[in-house]
């Protein structure tokens, strides 16, 4: 997902530790542990928690989408249909993110509150992305996220988990943000001036002294992602949850360790090094 050198694919082991890490840490739950936001649903929904990805090639019916936060949405066709798959299930209530991908052009379309109704379909917010570069929002605008950042490249995927190398950073959520934004976010939803709270687009990455010896190989990979790639604040919600593609295929064991991993052994990282430009993704 994104080239190389896209912030979401860049190695931040060497990264200075953010002057604000401890004050962002603070008002975090730091004693809460992670969550994996996916895995089995336990009869609780039809299908499995996590957000699902659709492939789609270049021939797939567009459809025009009626969103709820218009001035901030992109105005493109959408290929939406029977086949899409939404978080949740359809009409389930929660975010309903739908994430689809075509194959033929690498655009990358994402909606929130994603609804088929009798008058066509809607949504809460829409965004599209080449994922062959490195182009932002502009500057304050939505996505189907609340930091304005595509939510595809921040997911954990089962292949990429078994295969024994994540090469990307993670997206997460905060029970509360500033309300403010730093690169690569281009959005804030904050409840608090106060820079004691972490802004979107904030990076955090697992302590290096933290040991991982014990866990399954599965669970280390995992770790070694947050130690090297990091996780990015990337919306509100339950403290240390991040996310990864819906699937049946996930690891049982490897979703129970994590959920033992403490909040406290993050620590938040300055990336503003890296930033060639406000407007692009792509990294020193």
């Amino acid at each position: 997902m994104y080239p190389k050198d896209n912030i979401w694919n860049t190695p931040i082991t060497d990264l200075p530790v953010n002057a604000m890490s401890d004050a962002w840490l603070s008002n975090m739950s730091p004693g809460s542990n992670l969550h994996p936001d996916f895995g089995p649903s336990y009869g609780a929904q039809p299908v499995p928690y996590g957000i699902p990805i659709t492939y789609v090639s270049g021939s797939h019916p567009k459809v025009h989408v009626k969103f709820q936060y218009s001035s901030e949405s992109d105005h493109v066709g959408y290929p939406l249909g029977s086949d899409t798959k939404i978080e949740g299930g359809s009409n389930s209530g929660g975010d309903m993110h739908a994430i689809v991908v075509d194959r033929s052009t690498c655009r990358l379309y994402e909606t929130w509150d994603t609804r088929e109704t009798s008058r066509g379909w809607t949504a809460g917010s829409g965004a599209t992305w080449s994922l062959k570069g490195h182009k932002l929002r502009p500057a304050g605008w939505t996505s189907a996220d609340a930091a304005g950042l595509p939510i595809l490249p921040g997911l954990l995927r089962v292949g990429e988990v078994k295969a024994g190398f994540v090469g990307h950073a993670i997206r997460f959520t905060a029970p509360e943000t500033a309300r403010r934004y730093i690169w690569p976010a281009r959005h804030e939803a904050g409840g608090t001036d106060s820079a004691a709270y972490p802004p979107m687009g904030a990076r955090f990455r697992l302590k290096a002294s933290f040991p991982t010896s014990g866990y399954s190989k599965a669970t280390r990979v995992v770790l070694q992602a947050m130690k090297t790639y990091g996780m990015i604040l990337a919306d509100n919600g339950s403290a240390w949850y991040f996310q990864g593609e819906a699937s049946r295929h996930w690891p049982s064991t490897m979703i129970s360790q994590l959920k033992g991993i403490p909040g406290g052994a993050f620590e938040a990282v300055d990336e503003s090094s890296l930033e060639v430009s406000p407007n692009s993704a792509r990294a020193k």
